[in-house]
């Protein structure tokens, strides 16, 4: 299940008749750079259950993204002390997925109005959120962003995996809001974003954490 060097056989045999099936039960959203993947409700793999994984990038040659609301005890003051004044709270790392945990990624999102035009270090992903090089200086990143998150690790999936996994109905497609990256505000980051979904996707919201307990 998505764990990127892990091939999946499972593959994208339906006709143009099953993906618009697809999209139309969620929302005729396609993946693209910018979607959110919330897991479903039957999804219960450990890894990924109950997550929202931010796509950064999906092409010919597969799919990346990293799961937003897994937040690790490791401060980023810690590991990385130079951007702990701009990670947004809390300033701990999070887990991006099961793929090198010991390698970090780094998302922002910027200011409204904000231009990185000439800017070293920041590639835009979609809208307003980028992808930022921890090896730049955060003095001249500080000004430009509502803040940051640093991700230990990711998600991926090589060509035609995710398209299987979507098929399979474990995942559910919408889109982000440029805030999505930076705001763990919430105490459940995945039923916040299907509540805001229109009915009846958000309807899943009140799914119970522990079926067995209900």
């Amino acid at each position: 299940m998505a764990r990127g060097d892990e091939p999946d056989e499972r593959q994208t045999h339906g006709g143009h008749g099953d993906r618009r099936r697809r999209e139309s039960r969620h929302g005729e959203q396609s993946v693209r750079a910018g979607s959110l993947l919330v897991s479903a409700t039957d999804l219960v793999e450990p890894t990924f259950r109950r997550t929202v994984v931010y796509v950064i990038e999906h092409n010919e040659g597969g799919s990346l993204g990293v799961v937003l609301n897994r937040p690790d005890d490791t401060s980023v003051h810690e590991v990385l002390p130079l951007w702990s004044e701009i990670a947004a709270t809390p300033r701990t790392l999070f887990v991006g997925g099961p793929v090198k945990r010991d390698a970090a990624l780094c998302l922002g999102t910027l200011r409204v109005g904000a231009s990185i035009d000439g800017v070293r270090g920041l590639r835009r992903v979609d809208g307003r959120v980028v992808l930022v090089d921890l090896d730049a200086d955060p003095e001249e990143i500080a000004p430009l962003v509502e803040g940051i998150r640093i991700f230990a690790g990711y998600a991926g999936w090589t060509f035609g995996q995710l398209e299987g996994e979507l098929q399979n109905d474990d995942w559910i497609v919408v889109s982000a809001l440029p805030s999505d990256p930076i705001d763990l505000g919430r105490s459940d980051l995945w039923a916040h974003v299907l509540r805001r979904q229109p009915l009846p996707l958000s309807l899943l919201a009140t799914h119970p954490i522990e079926v067995e307990r209900n």
